[in-house]
């Protein structure tokens, strides 16, 4: 029998369909990740010109505050999706503007478990650590423009490294859960030449729970221990530290929403107190003198953040370091700022955003910042986008 070619055709094109349904519908053949871009934008004005600083802390590098006029903030590409039933994958690509020129980094880049018996879940690769509770948080996510002061004190940010993370949830009716990370040690508060293999470490414990309906709380705890060998602070005259690193972190959250639906109003309040101890020795680069060194940084920050329209928030938050170091050698005063113990640095901020909708957030925020030792203010006014392109997992609690 002869077959007409348009019936030729047509089943041609419905044996394609057929074959290109069931490769999607296989799991080995379809790869169909969760992809999202994020936009972010600032203008910032200081009243004061002078460069920042804050007495009686080893700064690490990258915690200056935003670049006064208009810039381009953090622009993060964002890829996750199942590897299979067992895994899942996730990468975070940041692209940021230092002096003219575009640098990309790998925020994170890791695969974790979804299968593991007995509530355990693995984690490889690079990540943000569970250290305290907004280490892990992305900029995009935070709730004013930039993080607490004593994270940016005390660990530069955020401690994002190479390593493992195993964490156990417990089968309670309050939330119970502990973790260990090993990690390599290469970032803040670590680093300098240290970091070539395992040389740090973190613990955490998180204990939450529900009270009715409206209401939700966390406690953790989290330490870190790392090493660091010649880590350098400061720009025109820097100082290298080699020793032992320990950073402690106490966070409390509570969380209100009516019935539990946020959607209309909420308010979410949260605490964090860190205490840093580092030994060792400092070394002047400019004098070459080296002296012993024991030093002794705390710093905590309270905030609340309440929704009281479907799109608009208010927030505040205060905060505030505390320093009590001990230098054996400093016969030019080159550690002087360091034994500067008789001002405590603080901020407060107070913040108003909109969010059209959840891909979309305009805000603004003014800041009264007390961190240098010559008691100088600094107004700070902010005003910021954040816009997410995409379709972007939601946050932990």
């Amino acid at each position: 029998m002869i077959q007409h070619p348009v019936f030729s055709v047509v089943a041609g094109i419905a044996l394609l369909g057929v074959t290109s349904l069931a490769a999607a519908q296989s799991p080995g053949r379809s790869f169909n990740p969760k992809t999202s871009l994020i936009l972010q934008g600032t203008f910032a004005d200081y009243s004061s010109d002078a460069e920042p600083e804050v007495s009686g802390v080893l700064l690490g590098p990258e915690t200056e505050p935003r670049p006064a006029g208009f810039s381009l903030a953090e622009t993060e590409l964002v890829i996750e999706a199942n590897v299979d039933d067992q895994f899942h994958g996730w990468a975070s690509i940041a692209l940021e503007n230092e002096d003219g020129e575009t640098a990309v980094a790998v925020e994170e880049a890791y695969v974790d478990t979804l299968a593991l018996p007995a509530g355990l879940a693995l984690k490889v690769g690079r990540f943000f650590s569970e250290l305290g509770y907004q280490n892990h948080v992305h900029a995009h996510g935070w709730d004013f423009v930039d993080l607490p002061l004593v994270y940016r004190a005390l660990l530069a940010g955020q401690v994002n490294d190479d390593g493992a993370q195993l964490r156990w949830v417990a089968p309670t009716d309050l939330f119970f859960e502990v973790g260990v990370e090993a990690l390599r040690g290469s970032e803040f508060p670590g680093g300098g030449d240290a970091g070539d293999g395992s040389e740090a470490g973190v613990a955490f414990v998180h204990l939450g729970g529900d009270v009715g309906e409206s209401h939700s709380w966390r406690v953790g705890l989290s330490h870190l221990a790392t090493e660091a060998s010649n880590r350098l602070t400061g720009e025109d005259v820097p100082t290298a530290f080699t020793g032992d690193s320990d950073i402690g972190i106490l966070d409390v959250v509570y969380k209100w929403a009516p019935g539990g639906n946020p959607s209309q109003r909420s308010f979410v309040l949260n605490f964090e107190a860190m205490h840093r101890r580092e030994q060792g020795t400092l070394t002047d680069e400019l004098s070459g003198v080296t002296s012993d060194y024991e030093g002794d940084q705390q710093g905590s920050y309270l905030q609340g953040v309440y929704k009281f329209m479907p799109r608009w928030r208010v927030g505040l938050r205060l905060e505030r370091l505390r320093s009590d170091n001990t230098v054996a050698n400093n016969p030019g005063g080159e550690f002087d700022a360091l034994l500067d113990d008789s001002y405590d640095p603080g901020r407060a901020s107070v913040m108003l955003d909109f969010s059209n909708s959840e891909f979309s957030r305009l805000r603004l925020q003014f800041s009264r910042d007390a961190t240098r030792p010559d008691d100088e203010k600094d107004n700070q006014f902010f005003v910021q986008y954040v816009m997410s392109l995409g379709s972007h997992p939601a946050h932990q609690f």
